[in-house]
């Protein structure tokens, strides 16, 4: 994509000026907006955006500018029960701890697979290494986790049933305050609510989930002594956001590591302190909140500002105040990357106005009535505030562009800053940034992106004050004298409870009614015997998601797209290794060949995400991979939602297998 593009009647696009595609979209917005106002306009940011601060920053601005709570974004498929979590705990949604892997004894990695995703929501370059240091000094890495992943093949493999992962943390808890490992004059003077979470854990001693998590009672009893006897960090992401319960999940994570002395502790689960003002930046834009409003279908609390994406074709198509009639993509492809996929494609045709940004024609982009060029990492300047908040050792880096922008490419910010202007508004996120706009125009020179980070980084520990520090650092001195970036800090700091709380009692809040829902929620699950097996997703190494799929250097290095399958569960069911098999949950089906492995437990299948293209768009490498969507396999519908976060249910999720036999009529798909 190196030019404006517009959709023609047939379907195909055709390349039009930037005057045209701005001016059209600009006056169709008008009209959708004298009609239906600016709440029915929409906007969903994929994962790279959150890589780019201009871009992230001036869409949210834009949209919160029109005065519309249709932000949605990828969390809802990955993070937002994290998010979530960590507003009922410490009242921001930021405030998210990370594995102080440096100066840990032992980590207890809880669904996550570091070697191939080098962290998420943890920016820890080396990740794999600082494991490997951790052994190499005499320490522990034990991973949790339904399949034997890369991570797990390198250290200590711990194997666990599918999305039981709150069985498991509250039996460490029930440990814990059994065996008297928890110092209750620090627990009380930091957090309200200690006895109603000793109460929550008291149904569950080891002996009694042993059923639900195929762990062994007593192993369970050792974890919780070496978590609370050593500096020890239970560090759990993706696979504990995707479960059925995952918002209880991730609040009964950071409550392990409470109980257990090491939460904001050296060698434990650390609050990073970056130097520059992040946190209370999210705050000012409005992007730090839980549940200041409800959406429109199925009430859910936003996150961040964001509403569930699995929502967006139901808000497409529920008339009423607030219906989606524009929707703008960036970076993202949510036919193939949201569940519902199939629903989402006929959703969009039915808009007044789509744009998309992006660097190909991808599956969603078919859609659009204007696809923008937008700027790639090296082509940019940036500043990755995002990573700064969830770094172990805090780390200062601004880069300039490395090549020009190549055809008519603009960076995304201009063009919504063009947009905004052009409707009347600014695409300003945040309270500072407004201000800072308004001594520019007093000035007569731009805010930019640069401009504002410019200032933040001045103000920042390691910024120049303007002038009056004689060693710090300004935007253009960072990325030129320091072009690797520089340490803020040797480890992050601790002791940092208080200041990253924002509950006015400073303490962090466990006693949560939704919890205790939470916990008979999870109580409550059955097992439904026409579908055995639990489906879990998975990343692959040179995929990242589905972003490198149209580049054909790695495609010989991947393996063939496959749902991998015990040899037990293969050998009852008649399935072969390479064979087709069809995946049947209560919402769809797929078929997939299978890669028989002993890499993972009985009962559990494992589909890698982010493939199925649909042979739409113009990426065409990609279209030729193969493959199909995990996502055919999962629910829209708001009571298979989390509750609390509004998170896809992703991992865990029920099917039976069939081995496909040609010409033979598939079996019977529930429906409901």
């Amino acid at each position: 994509m190196l030019h404006p593009l517009k959709r023609q009647p047939d379907g195909s696009f055709a390349r039009v000026s930037w005057d045209e595609a701005i001016g059209d979209i600009v006056s169709r917005l008008k009209r959708i907006i004298a009609v239906h106002g600016g709440e029915s306009v929409a906007w969903y940011n994929g994962n790279p955006s959150a890589g780019s601060y201009s871009h992230s920053m001036w869409a949210l601005g834009l949209i919160g500018a029109l005065g519309s709570k249709h932000s949605y974004g990828a969390g809802s498929q990955d993070t937002n029960s994290r998010w979530a979590a960590s507003a009922l705990l410490y009242g921001t949604c930021p405030a998210v701890p990370v594995p102080d892997l440096d100066r840990t004894e032992m980590a207890l990695i809880i669904g996550a697979n570091p070697v191939v995703s080098h962290g998420s929501l943890a920016t820890i370059p080396t990740f794999a290494e600082k494991l490997h240091a951790v052994v190499g000094k005499g320490g522990r890495v034990v991973v949790v986790d339904p399949r034997r992943t890369e991570t797990a093949q390198e250290f200590e493999w711990l194997p666990i049933a599918s999305d039981a992962d709150a069985y498991l943390l509250l039996s460490l808890i029930h440990v814990l305050f059994a065996e008297n490992l928890v110092d209750r004059e620090r627990a009380d003077a930091q957090a309200s609510g200690v006895d109603g979470l000793e109460q929550l854990a008291a149904a569950f001693p080891p002996a009694s989930t042993e059923a639900q998590t195929g762990i062994p009672a007593e192993r369970v009893h050792r974890l919780a002594r070496d978590l609370a006897t050593k500096r020890s960090v239970a560090y759990g992401r993706l696979g504990t956001c995707l479960g059925a319960t995952p918002t209880l999940v991730n609040y009964l994570l950071d409550s392990v590591n409470f109980l257990a002395g090491n939460l904001d502790a050296a060698g434990g689960a650390v609050f990073s302190s970056p130097g520059i003002p992040i946190r209370e930046m999210l705050a000012q834009s409005g992007t730090a909140t839980y549940d200041t409003w409800r959406s429109r279908v199925g009430g859910f609390p936003e996150v961040m500002g964001m509403a569930p994406a699995a929502i967006m074709a139901a808000e497409i198509r529920t008339p009423g105040p607030g219906q989606i009639r524009a929707m703008f993509v960036s970076a993202g492809n949510p036919v193939v990357s949201t569940p519902g996929g199939d629903r989402l494609e006929d959703a969009l045709d039915e808009l007044d106005l789509m744009v998309s940004f992006d660097l190909y024609v991808n599956e969603t982009g078919a859609h659009a009535d204007y696809i923008l060029p937008g700027a790639a990492m090296y082509e940019r300047d940036d500043f990755p505030y995002f990573g700064t908040m969830h770094m172990a050792v805090p780390w200062a880096q601004a880069t300039l562009p490395v090549v020009p922008t190549p055809g008519e490419v603009r960076p995304e910010w201009e063009v919504i800053d063009s947009i905004a202007r052009a409707l009347g508004t600014r695409a300003l996120p945040t309270l500072p940034a407004r201000i800072a706009a308004r001594a520019a125009d007093f000035a007569r020179r731009p805010l930019t992106p640069h401009t504002l980070f410019d200032l933040l980084i001045r103000i920042s520990s390691y910024g120049d004050l303007f002038g009056l520090r004689r060693r710090g650092y300004n935007f253009r001195s960072l990325a030129e004298k320091a072009p690797h970036g520089l340490a803020v800090r040797d480890h992050a700091a601790t002791g940092q409870l208080r200041k990253v709380i924002t509950h006015r009692d400073k303490k962090i809040h466990f006693d949560q009614p939704a919890m205790r829902r939470e916990v008979q929620r999870l109580t409550a699950r059955t097992e439904d015997p026409a579908f055995p097996l639990r489906l879990i997703g998975m990343r692959e190494p040179r995929s990242e998601n589905s972003w490198l799929h149209n580049v054909p250097r790695l495609r010989a290095a991947r393996p063939r797209h496959a749902v991998r399958m015990h040899p037990g569960d293969a050998e009852t069911l008649g399935i072969v290794n390479g064979g087709p098999v069809r995946l049947v949950s209560l919402w769809g089906s797929i078929e997939i060949p299978a890669l028989i492995t002993d890499d993972i437990k009985p009962g559990v299948v494992a589909v890698p995400h982010g493939w199925g293209h649909r042979g739409r768009g113009q990426w065409s490498i990609a279209n030729h991979e193969g493959g199909v969507s995990i996502n055919d396999l999962m629910s829209t519908e708001p009571e298979n939602l989390d509750p609390l976060s509004g998170m896809s249910h992703l991992n865990g999720v029920r099917v039976r297998a069939e081995a496909v036999v040609p010409n033979a009529a598939p079996g019977p798909t529930a429906v409901v």
